[in-house]
């Protein structure tokens, strides 16, 4: 007992050191942190929306519009392979919410077209895993009198809305990210909700744009012999512009042509810029291997006509292709600002959402609820501080004392932990620091309650001592164990506050771990070296 090795005394002072020194910065204001040199400005903990205020939004992801733009996939698709056969039909369209519909003007062709038609299905997910086909997500049916029903499947319409909405919440995650935002909340509620909360976010004007926006870009050519004031051709869709050319002016309509030359999804960059020319903001674009080249081939085949570039189905620009672009990069210009060519640079970089989202409640958690509530919390913690301390103290007298230090460091270490790591503090998480402040002082009750046996059993001052911490550390030792396996799976299957509560609760234990063993150890050595008592107070 009297022999503390002298690294295992230089590891607790570095330990509380670098306790003190990460956890000071939160002593400081922004401003104050800002203003020291750089190699001094370390990490803050991040507060939660709940203490800090910002934005609390609740997205609903469109599904249907996901089974839309499968079902006009399927249009473009089946009339471009019959008419590639050269078999007739009539009534191409769209028939209910799950399938298209078309007749035969030859039912003697049915075989063929039931050919054709079912190359236009494509497989489920989740088909690999099966040791034959992977199941098509399309069932093609042709009666006697040539009327073809192509029908989505009930299971591919479930999973084109899961998938909708697992992609959604990952292309959030990424437009959120580029904003700069610290520490945003974003899971899923229920089947086809997002939540997204944003702490220190008051305006979330700029926020809900983009995540509003689908940015589903594509390019379309343009039908320059239809009239866009007429019915447009089979095939093609009138369009309007983003804005008008000129302030003041009608918007410009366009006749494009529905098929898809080149998809958005193939941009690997995006970038804000200035064009060369006439210093006006542009978005620059790159394209993947795969969209290089059909970029490539479609300028080569089309030099001389307009191009379509369509954002969300509005037309940003429609330039005439000089010549062919083989380099796979290109730019974006239609009278933007500096801001909204920065916003379109964020948009083509996180990648189009699958479905358009609809903001269905919001809210704002004003900064003085947030101080409001840390007071509260900070006022509970300090009163359960002092209060364990003194029930330490009045029942141990030095060895409580002992104890209270150790509380004291392992509030340090907790804060220290939670700023290297930059996790986000929320009531729930200053809940776990006030429980922890219990948790703690309970391996130095038992340790003290150890002792008090051993030296009523007759031992000397000493073997009490050695006694009561050898004996109390497998039953501490087990205790926080399985409560650390209990945070592993809060933090596991909880999200949100409830997994902030989770990590602090767990880095609490292992900081009173260390702080209530070792620690209080060798503050007791010290004392028996330096006083040498005969007798135990205890």
């Amino acid at each position: 007992m009297l022999y503390y090795a002298p690294w295992k005394t230089a590891l607790v002072v570095l330990v509380a050191l670098a306790g003190l020194i990460t956890a000071a910065p939160n002593l400081l204001t922004k401003q104050q942190l800002e203003a020291l040199p750089s190699w001094m400005q370390l990490p803050q903990v991040n507060l939660g929306l709940d203490l800090r205020g910002g934005s609390h939004l609740l997205l609903e992801v469109d599904t249907s519009a996901v089974l839309r733009d499968r079902l006009e996939a399927i249009v473009e698709g089946a009339r471009e392979e019959l008419r590639k056969e050269r078999i007739g039909y009539t009534n191409l369209g769209i028939s209910g919410t799950n399938a298209v519909g078309l007749r035969l003007r030859d039912p003697s062709q049915a075989d063929r077209a039931r050919e054709l038609l079912n190359k236009l299905g494509q497989p489920l997910q989740g088909g690999a895993f099966n040791l034959g086909a992977s199941p098509s997500d399309l069932q093609v049916d042709i009666s006697a009198d040539g009327a073809v029903r192509m029908t989505l499947s009930e299971v591919a319409v479930r999973e084109r809305a899961r998938s909708a909405v697992t992609q959604s919440i990952e292309i959030v995650r990424r437009r959120i990210d580029q904003t700069g935002v610290n520490e945003p909340t974003i899971q899923v509620q229920g089947n086809d909700r997002i939540l997204v909360q944003l702490p220190g976010i008051d305006d979330p004007q700029r926020i809900k744009r983009l995540l509003g926006t689908t940015a589903k870009l594509s390019f379309h050519m343009v039908d320059t012999t239809a009239n866009p004031n007429a019915p447009p051709p089979p095939g093609t869709e009138i369009l309007e512009g983003d804005k008008p050319r000129v302030q003041g002016a009608l918007v410009e309509r366009y006749v494009v042509k529905r098929k898809v030359e080149v998809a958005g999804e193939d941009l690997v960059d995006a970038q804000a810029g200035y064009d060369q020319r006439n210093g006006e903001p542009i978005v620059s674009f790159r394209f993947n291997t795969k969209g290089a080249k059909q970029f490539a081939e479609i300028t080569q085949q089309a030099v001389g006509q307009p191009f379509a570039i369509v954002l969300d189905n509005k037309v940003l620009s429609a330039p005439v292709i000089r010549e062919p672009i083989l380099g796979g990069s290109g730019q974006i210009s239609g009278n933007f600002t500096v801001a909204e060519a920065n916003d379109l640079a964020v948009l083509l970089r996180a990648g189009a959402l699958p479905a358009p989202l609809k903001v269905i409640e919001e809210r704002v958690v004003g900064p003085d609820l947030g101080a409001d509530a840390i007071r509260a919390g900070v006022i509970a913690v300090i009163i359960g501080f002092v209060l364990v301390n003194i029930f330490m103290v009045a029942i141990y007298g030095l060895f409580g004392a002992f104890a209270v230090v150790a509380v004291t460091l392992n509030l340090i270490l907790i804060l220290g932990a939670l700023s290297v790591m930059q996790a986000t503090l929320s009531l729930p998480g200053i809940a776990g620091i006030l429980l922890t402040i219990g948790m703690a002082v309970d391996a130095n009750v038992l340790i003290n309650e150890r002792i008090r046996e051993e030296y009523r059993l007759g031992k000397s001052v000493v073997a009490s001592l050695d006694a009561g911490f050898n004996r109390a550390f497998s039953t501490i030792l087990d205790s926080n164990l399985t409560t650390l396996i209990a945070m592993a799976i809060l933090f596991a299957v909880g999200s949100g506050p409830v997994r902030g509560f989770a990590v602090t609760i767990s880095i609490g234990i292992v900081t009173s771990m260390f702080t209530a063993i070792t620690v209080v150890r060798l503050m007791m050595v010290m004392w028996l070296k330096s006083a040498r008592p005969k007798t135990l107070a205890v």
